[in-house]
């Protein structure tokens, strides 16, 4: 099995979560500069099989939405094989903050840049798994056919 890499994009900062090799458990990993994030993904890619990515989706036009476009698009372009799905990302800061806090973080560690972002990342990623636990993975793992 592969697992998938989630990205919750924002102007400054983008979070990564990544899946369990059995695409079951959506789990936070780190918060990178948006910059820097292709200097990341390689390397994410190529460590693990990958099965795709999953970016958060606003839904709306906000200051990050032309970011999120062209990202897509990088992303397909560079693993034409790997599917990109996007998937809401409505109230998931505010559901981070949350789990944050029943999690015990301290104020002072929850302010910290990027500690929200990862795990907003995180429930992005369990989204797309809850939405598709009825699916098979194994379909949306195969290589897309060469136009």
């Amino acid at each position: 099995m592969a697992r998938w890499i989630a990205l919750d994009f924002g102007k400054a900062r983008t979070g990564i979560a990544v899946t369990d090799d059995h695409a079951m458990i959506a789990s936070p990993l780190e918060t990178v500069a948006s910059r820097a994030i292709w200097d990341r993904l390689p390397a994410l890619v190529e460590e693990r099989p990958c099965a795709g990515f999953v970016l958060g989706d606003p839904g709306q036009l906000t200051d990050s939405s032309a970011g999120i476009d062209d990202l897509e698009q990088r992303l397909r372009k560079k693993w034409p094989h790997l599917p990109v799905h996007r998937v809401d990302e409505s109230f998931t800061s505010r559901e981070a903050q949350a789990s944050l806090i029943e999690g015990g973080m301290r104020k002072s560690k929850r302010r910290e840049k990027g500690a929200l972002d990862k795990v907003a990342a995180a429930l992005i990623l369990q989204r797309f798994l809850d939405g598709h636990d009825a699916l098979d993975f194994s379909a949306l793992n195969r290589p897309r056919p060469k136009r």
